[in-house]
């Protein structure tokens, strides 16, 4: 009987344990500032505003940057539905722009070139995704966007934890950087966001409309909201519960760990699958944390994945391109051939399972069945 590998597995340790079971008892601080406090310490970030999920982190972000029907919000073809979603939810427009064909970030070079082209004063910003855990080329990126004095929102969704040249991912320079918990899991144990940044003024918008834009002179440590309250806007209900938030406490206090055993999963898979027929393996240009380890396939990808999982080793697939999704493909009148290089690449691109508890033996287990299905591969 095959052995089961999922394409990711949570883990579940002695301090997610006693962070939860210290809200359980009603003991101690809330859980919702310390996670923010420590994503202060370790980002460097100046502001952390903590969320139940990385969409909302993203639909806050573009609250913060007060996004307007009929705005203008650069995006990478290559990211995953939130990403233009929150665009939409204000009658704003995304638009898409081609993939880097090495590390599947956005093509720079098409970016600025809408850049140059633009007339219109509605283009207000970009969303820029870190795909896959590699950050794009954040350097030249801040660059263009100071010359044409656009915002720069990052999704570090497939970030947490990463850095750039070694400066933590949320505090590289970007306007708001926006954070997942779980990135890839439509079922999660546990859903939380967090949005980082430097602007008191976002921070402070952020912080009122996440949760319904009340004001009032306090809640006890228990969410009980005070006598008198006002409403000041239309705001959301962002705020992360504070079980989430001890679990994500619990995972973000050892996330060096996580990412190390990641990376060494990486080398494994890079040494095992190196050389191996009909499979080319991640380049990697930048720091890499390893959140996704996509590897290309180069023809029949789907027979390749159906092989795979015959022999129980769950794959992943990101992502589909947005132009290629049908509200986007009619909203917008898109064709199969406006993104070439995104369809080329969504055309061969399998992601593999990696995650801290795999163990050496699930790894092994894994390079074994692909090296099997390759050599059959036809």
């Amino acid at each position: 009987m095959a052995k089961e590998i999922p394409f990711f597995k949570p883990d579940i340790g002695r301090s997610e344990r006693e962070e939860i079971e210290s809200v359980l008892a009603l003991e101690g601080e809330t859980k919702i500032e310390d996670l923010e406090n420590l994503f202060v310490k370790k980002t460097g970030a100046t502001y952390a505003v903590s969320t139940n999920s990385g969409t909302s982190a993203l639909h806050l972000a573009m609250c913060a940057m007060d996004l307007k029907r009929g705005d203008k919000i650069i995006c990478s073809v290559n990211s995953f539905p939130s990403v233009p979603e929150v665009v939409r939810h204000f009658d704003a427009e995304p638009i898409f722009v081609d993939i880097d064909g090495e590390d599947y970030n956005i093509d720079l070079d098409a970016f600025e070139k809408i850049l140059s082209e633009n007339k219109s004063k509605k283009l207000k910003g970009a969303i820029v995704t870190h795909v896959g855990g590699q950050p794009t080329d954040l350097t030249r990126l801040y660059e263009i966007a100071r010359e044409y004095n656009i915002r720069i929102v990052e999704d570090a969704s497939d970030a947490l934890g990463g850095t750039y040249d070694g400066v933590p991912i949320g505090a590289t320079g970007a306007d708001i950087t926006c954070f997942s918990f779980s990135p890839h899991m439509k079922s999660s144990i546990a859903n939380a966001g967090m949005l980082v940044c430097e602007n008191e003024t976002f921070y402070e918008r952020s912080v009122l409309l996440r949760n319904h834009a009340i004001q009032s002179d306090g809640w006890d440590k228990y969410g009980n909201l005070e006598y008198m309250y006002d409403v000041v806007d239309i705001g959301c209900k962002y705020d992360i519960s504070l079980l989430d938030a001890a679990y994500a406490y619990a995972q973000y206090s050892r996330i060096e760990k996580m990412i190390e055993r990641r990376q060494q999963i990486a080398k494994m898979y890079d040494e095992a699958l190196s050389g191996v027929r009909h499979v080319t393996l991640p380049v990697r240009k930048r720091d890499h944390i390893y959140q996704l380890y996509i590897v290309r396939i180069d023809r029949n990808r789907d027979g390749f994945a159906r092989a795979l999982k015959g022999r129980g080793v769950h794959t992943g697939l990101h992502y589909i391109p947005l132009h290629l999704l049908s509200y986007y493909k009619q909203k917008y009148g898109l064709r199969v051939n406006d993104f070439k290089q995104a369809l080329q690449t969504y055309q061969q691109v399998l992601s593999l399972p990696i995650y801290h508890n795999m163990s050496d033996s699930d790894v092994e287990y894994v390079c074994d069945a692909v090296k099997e299905v390759a050599a059959a591969h036809i």
